[in-house]
Order: structure tokens, then C-alpha cells, then sequence
């Protein structure tokens, strides 16, 4: 066998292993590209026009205070003695920007009251509200709600105010 001959079956040789190698992935076009959207609302706009208050009350032992807010009445239970003042239920007003279904969310937790200059507290929870939650109403047209709750007194409750915050949040689908 001459040179030649070998190198001519060494070529071959080396093609026959170029061709077996697997040839890389060749790029693939992308899928065409998503899109994002978004729905940007005006928030339905919200105020107080008057705080829960549950009035004066004496303690001679655990009870409830309760502010219904549909009549802007208090009821008491246990060791718990209405003395004197006006109770009534927290009045909101809400205006939304379109016409349609508004749901109103009251709280569903309780909250915690702390005595003004103190550290005592008493909890509010077992949330009313006046009407309905879902409700049809006009574009930039007001509309009022009341929510009212059920305040826990501890026996030998600290004298003094007592104060805390709560939350409405009024949603358009």
C-alpha cells in the first residue's frame, strides 16, 4: 500500500467521524412575544362623617356594649350599665366613579382600644353595617353606610376614654 493509498483512507477515516459527530442545535425562532395589560380604576372615594361611639358605660363585671347601626341604639350585657351620653354607629360616605356594583368590606377581625394616657385595653369585633355589602349605585352619586360592633369590657376595666381605629374599604369590580 502506497502513501498514497493510506492517506487517502486516512481522509476517509476522518470524514466518516465528522460526519457521525452530532451537529449542534440550530437557533429556533421565538415564540411570538406575549402581551401585558392592565386595568387602571379610580378609587372609589371614601370619608368619615361620624366615629363609632359607645357612649358612657359603668363596669361591675365582664359584659358587651353593642351599637346597632341601623337604629343608632346601644345594648349592654353582663356587668356592663349604660350612663349616659349618645351612641351611634360610625357613618361613611362613600362616592364611586362609575355606575354599578360597589362591595363595602367592614372589618372581620377585632381591633384593640387602648385608654387615652394609658396602656389598658378592651377589643371591638363582631362588626354590623347598615344594608347591604354589595351595593348598585350611581356614578358620582354619594351613598352612606354605618357600621357599629361589639365592645368587650373586662371586669375592673381602667376608667377613662378608650380609643382605636378600624378600617372600611369600599371595592367596584
Amino acid at each position: 500500500m502506497g502513501p498514497r493509498r493510506i492517506l487517502s483512507l486516512l481522509i476517509a477515516g476522518l470524514l466518516s467521524i465528522t460526519i457521525a459527530t452530532p451537529a449542534l442545535a440550530v437557533p429556533k425562532a421565538a415564540a411570538p412575544p406575549a402581551t401585558g395589560r392592565a386595568d387602571v380604576r379610580h378609587a372609589v372615594q371614601t370619608r368619615t362623617l361620624q366615629d363609632l361611639n359607645f357612649a358612657a358605660v359603668t363596669v361591675t363585671g365582664t359584659g358587651t356594649a353593642i351599637v346597632d347601626p341601623n337604629t343608632d341604639t346601644m345594648t349592654t350585657t353582663g356587668g356592663v350599665i349604660r350612663a349616659g351620653g349618645t351612641a351611634y354607629g360610625a357613618l361613611f360616605e362613600g362616592i364611586s366613579p362609575v355606575k354599578g356594583v360597589v362591595i363595602i368590606r367592614i372589618p372581620n377581625k377585632p381591633i384593640t382600644v387602648t385608654r387615652v394616657g394609658g396602656t389598658e385595653t378592651m377589643t371591638v369585633s363582631n362588626w354590623t353595617m347598615s344594608g347591604n355589602s354589595n351595593r348598585t349605585v350611581a356614578a358620582q352619586e354619594p351613598f352612606t353606610f354605618k357600621v357599629g360592633g361589639t365592645l368587650f369590657v373586662n371586669a375592673n376595666q381602667a376608667e377613662g376614654a378608650y380609643i382605636g381605629t378600624f378600617n372600611v374599604d369600599i371595592q367596584y369590580p
